[in-house]
């Protein structure tokens, strides 16, 4: 089964056992996004991750298929995807607007979010999957990995049955949940080393963790990134760290490393917000016209006047279905948010009371079905997990708050109320709900193009898809409670005797917080936002020349985010997506010595190489998880510790070594992977 399921062939896809199944995987995948963008602002895509795992386990069932294995995988990505609404809600934690994340209200923002993110894309299947050129990599990868998975079925023998892929998968969780386990838990390996040099009053930093969950992302995102990554690094901690230790004298008491890392925090990551944010806006203006015409088509398609088929291939959800589940999903957006607000001020009553709620729930509505179409666009240009969803949360949250604060200029006292904060609280809760429809717009086209070239039912698909976004936002609030009790976030410890130095970074919520409390509070560092800003009219100039020149690019996003996130971060990235360019030339060097064609030949190395990769993600992941319960059942802060704090320095050296050690194997043994002599590999290479 090479091509397509044909259309008039009509295979079971929306099955109890694929939804059970599907359901298991979410759980798994969206607790580990959750940790992990929590961590390191990052998420990993889990469509590919999840259609291995679907086949390994299916294929003992009796009748499975490709198209009921892509209907888990497809249900599975929505929810992982979903997780992206951490890079906004840990925000009202930190203003002290909430001291917990309530079931409810976080359960309904992710759930209403996230299915007006599948209704709204689907308008644009048609525009933007089957008449459009995008390239989709995620999803052209993820059918790849289907049908090839279908055809080793159509051969299978019990001695076939081992599912290598589950393996690499496994393996590398395994190494990863092991190392996390003897660093985070035991406090036998360090975490991170760093190296600190000054000439003068200048402070450099040289440092990397030990992550392997970030090797795998790094790995995952590959060297052009990983580079730009870099570059951000050195003009942090290169040139604009440096640069203001000089200028800037240090209180009493406090060491160059201290001075250091304070302007880094206070200064310098608002440079890197105002290089992402304005590489975000470069992005949607070279979209724009793209945009437009799938915004257009999508309104002659809820309006009856697009082209219709009857092919079972062609079939997506009724235009009505789409606008009355859309009505009901704003009627109780419009709930969710008079709950919210009327919380937050019980005397806030009248028509200014649901002016407010009106003008945010329309703001959301609207705007996040222009995101939609701009980041569909965008997941099928550069990918899902290139898509610069932080940025969309950076314009966002200022067109929100410039909204708020236009209202507050009419009515004072809104600005007022809870001492200013249920402004703030407000501009944030109201940018979650964007930042959920564009993170599931960004995915769902994905998995839209992966149906596309199996032959899956659209219909169903998206069916799957909502499947999904509920599963994940009932998995979501229990998750992040779990992991705020445990760790706590940056700026926001849930109890005293928490080492802040372990909680959460929650790069992006931290960001986009002190973004809105700046703007509201006037007190926004616009000097260093405005320098990132030139910076990154300038990166956006070299990379069109880069691009001209067809030899290579340079990801503006990607700057910013080495300049905004710590350098044990980016670092550990950069090695990750070093590891991968260093096994792609010697894939390269092996199929000239053996006169193949080194696509072909590096087939099956790669698919290694991103099943431990995410295999390293998710096992780091669910180890994190694990000993956030243990910290939160035991209220100590390193409940399994074998060493005191004077071990800290050998543990560094030791992590170092392992560190480098499971990078050799990872690099082996996705060498190891040799392309079968069969009909299929021949017919690749062919």
């Amino acid at each position: 089964m090479t091509d397509r399921v044909p259309d008039h062939l009509d295979l079971p896809e929306l099955t109890l056992r694929g939804l059970i199944l599907g359901a298991v995987i979410t759980l798994v995948f969206t607790a580990s996004n959750v940790y992990l963008g929590l961590k390191v602002g990052l998420t990993f895509a889990s469509s590919i991750p999840a259609a291995v795992i679907s086949m390994a386990v299916l294929r003992y069932f009796k009748g499975s298929n490709i198209l009921e294995n892509n209907m888990v995988q497809t249900q599975a990505s929505a929810a992982g995807t979903l997780s992206s609404i951490i890079f906004i809600l840990p925000g009202l934690l930190m203003i002290g607007y909430w001291s917990g994340f309530p079931f409810w209200q976080t359960a309904m923002i992710c759930a209403i979010g996230g299915i007006l993110g599948v209704l709204y894309t689907i308008p644009l299947r048609r525009v933007m999957v089957v008449q459009s050129d995008l390239p989709y990599p995620e999803g052209v990868a993820a059918a790849e990995i289907l049908r090839v998975g279908s055809e080793d079925d159509e051969h299978d023998t019990p001695a076939s049955r081992s599912g290598p892929g589950l393996r690499d998968i496994l393996g590398g969780g395994l190494v990863a949940a092991a190392f996390s386990l003897c660093s985070s838990g035991f406090k036998l390996l360090g975490e991170s080393i760093s190296l600190w040099l000054g000439a003068g009053q200048a402070a450099f930093r040289f440092s990397t963790g030990f992550s392997f969950a970030l090797v795998g992302a790094g790995y995952l995102m590959g060297i052009t990134a990983g580079i730009a990554i870099l570059i951000g690094v050195v003009i942090c901690w290169g040139v604009a760290v440096p640069l203001l230790t000089v200028n800037t004298a240090p209180v009493d008491g406090q060491s160059i490393r201290e001075l250091a890392t304070q302007l880094w925090s206070s200064q310098v990551r608002f440079l890197g917000a105002g290089t992402i944010g304005i590489a975000a806006l470069w992005t949607l203006a070279t979209l724009f016209k793209p945009m437009a015409q799938g915004v257009w088509h999508s309104l002659r398609a809820v309006s009856g006047k697009g082209e219709l088929s009857d092919q079972r291939t062609e079939r997506d959800m009724p235009a009505r279905a789409i606008l009355l589940l859309a009505g009901l999903l704003l009627l109780a957006l419009l709930a969710v948010f008079a709950g919210f607000l009327r919380e937050a001020a019980p005397n806030l009553a009248g028509v200014h009371f649901w002016s407010l709620v009106a003008v945010c729930v329309f703001f959301a509505f609207i705007f996040g079905f222009l995101i939609a179409a701009a980041c569909g666009y965008m997941a099928g240009l550069v990918g899902s997990s290139s898509s610069p969803i932080s940025g969309i949360g950076i314009i966002a949250v200022i067109l929100v708050s410039l909204l708020i604060l236009g209202m507050g200029s009419l009515e004072p006292e809104l600005l007022a109320l809870g001492g200013g904060k249920v402004a703030i609280a407000l501009a944030l809760f109201t940018t979650s709900v964007v930042l959920a429809i564009a993170a599931i717009s960004n995915d769902n086209l994905q998995d839209l193009k992966t149906g596309y070239l199996v032959g899956a039912t659209p219909w169903r698909q998206q069916v799957a898809l909502i499947v999904g976004c509920l599963v994940g936002a009932l998995v979501i609030p229990p998750v992040l409670e779990l992991l705020y009790q445990a760790y706590g976030f940056a700026g926001a410890l849930p109890r005293e005797g928490l080492d802040p130095q372990q909680a959460l970074a929650a790069p992006q919520a931290t960001l986009l917080t002190a973004i809105a409390s700046g703007i509201f509070r006037n007190s926004l560092n616009w000097n260093m936002i405005l320098i990132g800003v030139a910076l990154g009219v300038a990166l956006i100039l070299v990379d069109l020349i880069l691009r001209r020149s067809g030899k290579a690019s340079l990801p503006v996003l990607a700057v910013g985010l080495g300049i905004y996130l710590p350098p044990t971060i980016g670092m550990t990235l950069t090695i990750g997506a070093a590891l991968g360019w260093l096994i792609d030339r010697r894939l390269a060097k092996r199929a000239a010595a053996a006169g193949q064609d080194p696509e072909a030949f590096a087939e099956l190395p790669r698919r290694r190489g991103v099943l431990l990769a995410s295999g390293l993600i998710v096992g780091e992941s669910l180890m994190g998880i694990l000993l956030a319960g243990l910290i939160g059942a035991s209220g100590q802060n390193a409940p399994l510790a074998l060493v005191g704090a004077d071990f800290a320095e050998t543990a560094e050296w030791l992590g170092l070594i392992v560190f480098v050690l499971v990078c050799v194997a990872f690099y082996r043994r996705v060498l190891g992977a040799r392309a079968p002599q069969s009909p299929v590999a021949t017919r690749r290479m062919g």
